[in-house]
C-alpha cells in the first residue's frame, strides 16, 4: 500500500524573495516518482497563520495523509533542519523519533525554535489538530535554507532520505 504524505510549503513573503525555498525544493520532489508513495502537495501557502492553518487542516482531513511534512524557509540557515516542537497556548511534539531519523546523518540538523512566526504557528496548529482529533496521521516541520545551484542538489538528497526513513510501517 503506498504511503500518503502531504508536504506544504508557503508564498514568497519579503519584497527580496522572487521564490521560498521551501516550495523551490517541493517543485523538485514533484518532479521525481517515488514509489512506494503517494505524494500530495499544498504549495504556496499563504503567509497568514489563519489562513495557512485552515487550508492545510482542511486538506489533511480531505487526503488523511500518513505523513506530513510541513516545509518553510530559514533564510539565515545553511542546512534542513527539523524542528521538535511548536509553541502556542501550550507545547506540542513531533511524537516522531527525531534522533532517529537522523542517525549516521549530520547534515540536517534538529531545532527547537520554530521561529515564532507563520512556520511555528502552522506547525502548532497542525500538531494540535492531530492531537485533538487523534488523527493516525505524523507530522513534522522542515526548514529549507535558499536552494542555490550549489546546495540544490544535497538539500534534495536530504529531503529524500527523511521521506523515505518517516516511512511507516
Amino acid at each position: 500500500m503506498n504511503q500518503k504524505i502531504l508536504l506544504t510549503s508557503f508564498s514568497p513573503w519579503m519584497p527580496h524573495h522572487t521564490s521560498n525555498a521551501s516550495d523551490d525544493l517541493l517543485q523538485e520532489i514533484a518532479q521525481i516518482d517515488l514509489l512506494p508513495y503517494s505524494l500530495a502537495f499544498l504549495r504556496q501557502l499563504p503567509v497568514d497563520i489563519r489562513q495557512a492553518s485552515e487550508r492545510a487542516i482542511a486538506k489533511i482531513h480531505q487526503l488523511q495523509p500518513d505523513i506530513i511534512l510541513c516545509c518553510g524557509m530559514a533564510e539565515s540557515r545553511d542546512y534542513l533542519s527539523i524542528e521538535s516542537n511548536a509553541r502556542g497556548e501550550t507545547i506540542f511534539k513531533t511524537p516522531i523519533n527525531l534522533d532517529k531519523l537522523l542517525e549516521g546523518r549530520d547534515d540536517v540538523k534538529i531545532s527547537h525554535d520554530a521561529g515564532q512566526f507563520v512556520c511555528e504557528g502552522l506547525y502548532y496548529s497542525v500538531l494540535k489538530e492531530i492531537a485533538e482529533n487523534a488523527l493516525a496521521s505524523h507530522c513534522l516541520f522542515v526548514h529549507v535554507p535558499i536552494v542555490t545551484a550549489t546546495n540544490s542538489a544535497q538539500l534534495l538528497e536530504e529531503m529524500l532520505t527523511l521521506i523515505t526513513r518517516m516511512r511507516r510501517p
